[in-house]
């Protein structure tokens, strides 16, 4: 068992196949050329398929991750030459004050605990430009997603490059807002890998109050990647914050 749910090199290639761009991704592109955006940080950028999209000429983006597994990944991709890739989390931004857009997608910001989130969006805060753009989205705790999470709703099976894997997941924790499951991985000699995660679903309010003290003046929220409006069935809530 490891609590670093991307830390398998033989299972990382199936993140992409799991997570392909969609319309999460065409939001965040059409956001990074409304703003014109000429410097870009993909925060948690994971195995870097929208981070490398973004990568354009006239273009500086970075991309960072704590997962070594998923940088190494990221750097064998088409266009990596492009990105700039820094292994480590929030505390590897510099506080340049010039940075134009800063992403943090795939839901990525709900594995942070309420003091990694502040430090995290202080060190945002402290790169982006007055009037830059933080964008990210979270699930919507009021969907309750966490409830589908259970074996008989999540057990499937493929073939992969490494043999049939019969997958599911499993919640062994519910403390607050914190939600701790599994992922399970079997694979064909019933080898069991088992990958720990841990996720904070914050009501929108929670977020805008975090944002507004890291300094952040406008705070927009929509239920959906068309801007929506939030309503209790809402599966994410969408979010740009921009610095004062």
């Amino acid at each position: 068992m490891t609590t670093d749910p991307y830390g398998d090199p033989d299972l990382v290639a199936l993140y992409d196949v799991d997570n392909p761009g969609g319309i999460d991704h065409d939001h965040y592109r059409a956001l990074a050329e409304a703003l014109d955006a000429r410097t870009i940080i993909d925060l948690g950028c994971g195995t870097g398929l929208l981070t490398r999209s973004l990568a354009t000429s006239g273009r500086s983006v970075s991309g960072i991750d704590p997962s070594s597994v998923m940088l190494d990944w990221a750097r064998r991709q088409p266009g990596a030459e492009n990105v700039t890739w820094i292994l480590g989390d929030a505390g590897s931004i510099v506080a340049t004050g010039a940075v134009d857009l800063v992403l943090c997608t795939g839901n990525a910001i709900m594995h942070l605990n309420a003091d990694d989130l502040r430090r995290a969006l202080r060190r945002i805060s402290g790169a982006l430009r007055p009037g830059g753009v933080l964008a990210f989205e979270s699930r919507n705790p009021s969907a309750r997603e966490w409830e589908r999470w259970t074996r008989e709703a999540t057990l499937g099976e493929r073939d992969t490059d490494l043999g049939r894997l019969t997958e599911w997941l499993e919640v062994t924790d519910i403390t607050g807002d914190r939600v701790t499951f599994d992922a399970h991985n079997v694979l064909l000699d019933g080898e069991d890998r088992i990958y720990t995660s841990t996720l904070y679903f914050r009501r929108a309010e929670a977020f805008r109050t975090a944002l507004q003290d890291a300094g952040f003046g406008q705070v927009d929220v929509a239920g959906g990647w068309n801007g929506e409006d939030i309503t209790p069935t809402s599966r994410v809530l969408v979010f740009h914050a921009r610095r004062s």
